[in-house]
């Protein structure tokens, strides 16, 4: 039996703007083994983001199946504010799914996917924004470069610059960053080939330069390009075709551009904690919050430019003698074109 009106009935939804969202999907099943700092590292995540971002951004985490004693800690931060929107799956759904979970329906112009375990450094937020602003093509902005991202998921933007000076192999800003990276992801050390020189842009005014490519670990990208994900869910728990059909390709129905930052402005740390990180964390500052005035331009979907830049071109630039020559003309010398092919 209902008595009365439910007094939400014909209301609209009213609730803070936000500009940017970001998501984060997480996995702790446990405490041990290989999970053992997992969920220190995340805190550190979770609070960096917060603290150094440079507008008030909204947090989405979703537990993919993680320990109740994980979920008991989410919910903590969710009381204290530092968490949005909090999601808890309690099977593993597959990390793709969780993101999608909060993806589908968020409103906010920026969405940064981000993995659990990447600390973000002082004007990170502020730095990628710079990289929207000066590039009105940008689609996806990570704010940590990593050596070959320039082949991967970027013939639309060799196309536009195929015969432009903007485009060029630089010196690699920051080499221990690279390093760390490496790292990261279980190498032992990282070869000096590639800690010289990595593909970068120029913007088309000012001197704001970009790297080509970028990683998956943490991206920022305007929300337009979602709108031609699959509807279907992945079937990989993790990797897959997942991050390539529903994170890079979207940009390329869009003509969108994927950027990284010159410099590094996040790292990507892993499962283990080092000294390193705890000072790196222990000496971020408080960010003061301000909404970024520029308006980033719609990015407007096209098959004509697709099939022109990411199909036709793309096969064609794809051919390693060709792109060896291409490489050598933008700089990169004789005795490294191997190495970046």
């Amino acid at each position: 039996m209902r008595e009365g009106q439910n007094i939400s009935r014909d209301q609209l939804i009213d609730k803070t703007p936000y500009n940017h969202r970001v998501i984060m999907p997480l996995y702790i099943p446990n405490n041990t083994g290989y999970y053992k700092d997992a969920f220190s590292i995340f805190e550190m995540c979770l609070k960096s983001v917060n603290k150094t971002a440079s507008s008030n951004i909204a947090v989405s985490v979703v537990s993919n199946g993680c320990s109740d004693d994980v979920n008991n800690a989410l919910l903590k931060f969710y009381q204290e504010g530092l968490i949005n929107e909090l999601i808890i799956e309690k099977e593993q759904i597959g990390k793709l799914n969780c993101i999608l979970k909060a993806l589908r329906t968020s409103d906010e112009r920026f969405l940064t996917i981000t993995d659990a375990d990447v600390l973000f450094m002082n004007d990170w937020e502020n730095e990628i924004m710079n990289v929207f602003e000066a590039f009105p093509k940008a689609s996806a902005v990570s704010p940590i470069p990593v050596f070959r991202t320039q082949n991967h998921y970027t013939s639309n933007i060799i196309f536009d610059y195929f015969f432009s000076k903007k485009i060029t192999f630089s010196e690699v800003k920051n080499p221990e960053a690279l390093t760390k990276f490496g790292k990261s992801i279980g190498w032992e050390w990282l070869d000096e080939k590639w800690k010289d020189v990595i593909m970068t842009l120029d913007a088309p005014k000012g001197d704001l330069k970009a790297v080509v490519g970028c990683n998956h670990c943490t991206v920022t990208y305007k929300r337009e390009i979602f709108e031609s994900i699959p509807h279907c869910n992945s079937k990989y728990k993790l990797g897959g075709d997942s991050e390539g059909l529903y994170l890079d390709k979207p940009s390329m129905f869009y003509d969108g551009y994927r950027l990284a930052t010159y410099n590094n402005y996040a790292y990507h740390l892993g499962n283990k904690i080092e000294d390193w990180m705890l000072d790196a964390f222990n000496n971020l500052k408080e960010s003061g919050k301000k909404e970024f005035t520029f308006k980033a331009p719609i990015l407007k979907k096209s098959k004509l430019r697709h099939i022109i830049k990411n199909v036709v071109f793309k096969k064609i630039i794809a051919r390693k003698p060709i792109r060896k020559w291409y490489y050598l003309r933008k700089g990169l010398g004789k005795n490294k074109v191997n190495d970046f092919v």
